[in-house]
């Protein structure tokens, strides 16, 4: 009996030693794995950056419509992810008219803010196969509204048909979620899209200050953060946020000190948008008066002592200062709305688009609010509002029909003759032929 409990206690003791020196080998083996995964997403991270940032200034020096289509694809790819949850639970709840309905409404909505400006470049790029049509495209443009308002209403009445009991609060809960989406990533990419149009200056800038804040944070933070920012974005401290504030500040001084010399950037384009590119830039453009270098006169009180009267300063400084101020202090707001979704759908990332990265949308959460910001702000302090042949050509081209065109000839022909700035009788014959036509 004895030489059993022995022979019984030393297996056991020994057993117990192993189940000690296992999980030590276990434990280094996982931590070793963990450093060497690390090292690999950061080194994947890494190469990506590096084919973002190349791929994007090859996109800038291809010219305006390639960047255009750039915004077109992260507006889609955003739109795509966002709603990926929904259209997940959707084919689980066996309703694919759900998935449908959000990319006929999105690209509806695109149609409707960027559609007559396609009309445009059509009627003003003369291209040969689609010269036949040209009357047909007028007639199309000149009732677009009422054309996009016929189309939302055909995806109210699918979706209402689509309704289904036992389901109704999800598909309503779905519908208020794509049309958010609608207002937060399609409407706001439309504004970049007009910036760009603008001029690739109040495209770049905004997208490079966004850039450089969200890399400040992060440096601001890991170095001296210390104050919990908000609560939604444990990692987010105050002392990243406001120290991020100041390096952007600077960087703004100095992107625009680089970027502002280059009409490339600086020229708005207009009917050359398709031939416009680094190598072929906007030609005749008559440069804003922002950035030109103006006086101003400074308070006599505060800089007497200074023996300061005035100063000379490009308006373009002070306007980059204020883009980076919205781009440190309200735009990250942005992206705490993008952490605050994820947390809902318990998703780390919005996708897997970008190796390294995540989806899309991790990249662009901040650049929307802050592009539809850039937008609002040239068109309330910058615009100059001035008319153009061009703008006015092409308005009366998607707007008259050839009657209405006639009358407008007819009125500016007699208003020639009146002010004698022709032959009165070679103008007459012009303006009785008219008369007869339209007779």
């Amino acid at each position: 009996m004895s030489t059993n409990k022995r022979s019984k206690s030393k297996p056991k003791g020994k057993t117990v030693a192993e189940t000690v020196d296992k999980p030590t080998v276990g434990t280094d083996q996982s931590t070793l794995g963990q450093n060497e995964k690390k090292r690999q997403t950061f080194f994947v991270r890494t190469i990506w950056t590096f084919v973002m940032i190349a791929g994007f200034f090859l996109t800038l020096a291809a010219g305006h419509s390639w960047c255009i289509l750039l915004v077109l694809f992260c507006e889609l790819m955003t739109f795509k992810e966002c709603i990926a949850v929904t259209t997940a639970s959707s084919r689980a709840k066996n309703l694919p008219v759900n998935k449908f309905l959000n990319w006929y409404l999105v690209f509806t909505t695109i149609y409707y803010l960027n559609g007559l400006d396609v009309y445009k470049i059509i009627l003003e790029s003369n291209f040969s196969l689609l010269k036949p049509y040209t009357d047909l495209i007028i007639a199309i443009s000149s009732h677009h509204k009422f054309i996009c308002y016929c189309l939302y209403v055909c995806g109210f009445i699918m979706f209402v048909s689509s309704l289904r009991k036992g389901y109704l609060k999800f598909q309503m809960a779905s519908l208020c979620a794509t049309h958010m989406a609608l207002l937060f990533i399609v409407f706001q990419a439309h504004l970049i899209i007009n910036n760009i149009m603008t001029g690739l200056f109040w495209f770049l800038l905004p997208c490079g200050l966004v850039i450089v804040n969200d890399i400040f944070a992060y440096l601001c933070g890991i170095t001296f953060g210390k104050t919990k920012l908000i609560e939604i974005s444990p990692k987010k401290t105050l002392e990243g946020f406001l120290g991020a504030w100041f390096f952007t500040a600077i960087a703004s001084i100095i992107l625009t000190r680089i970027l502002s010399p280059y009409s490339y950037l600086t020229c708005p384009v207009n009917n050359n948008l398709l031939y416009s590119n680094y190598w072929n830039p906007p030609n005749n453009c008559e440069l804003n008066p922002i950035f030109r270098s103006q006086t101003y006169n400074l308070n006599h009180v505060i800089f007497e002592r200074l023996h300061i009267t005035s100063i000379t300063i490009k308006p373009i400084y002070i306007h980059s200062l204020n883009l980076a101020t919205f781009a440190s202090l309200f735009a990250p707001f942005g992206g705490f709305f993008a952490s605050g979704l994820k947390r809902t759908f318990k998703v780390k990332d919005f996708g897997h688009s970008i190796p390294g990265h995540g989806g899309i949308a991790d990249r662009v959460d901040c650049q929307f609010l802050m592009g539809s910001f850039t937008n609002l702000y040239f068109e309330t302090f910058i615009s100059e509002k001035r008319f153009s042949i061009e703008t006015i050509v092409s308005t009366i081209l998607l707007n008259l029909n050839n009657n209405d065109i006639l009358t407008l000839t007819l009125q500016l022909l007699t208003t020639l003759r009146d002010r004698e700035v022709f032959d009165e009788n070679t103008l007459n014959v012009a303006i009785d032929t008219i008369s007869k036509l339209l007779n």
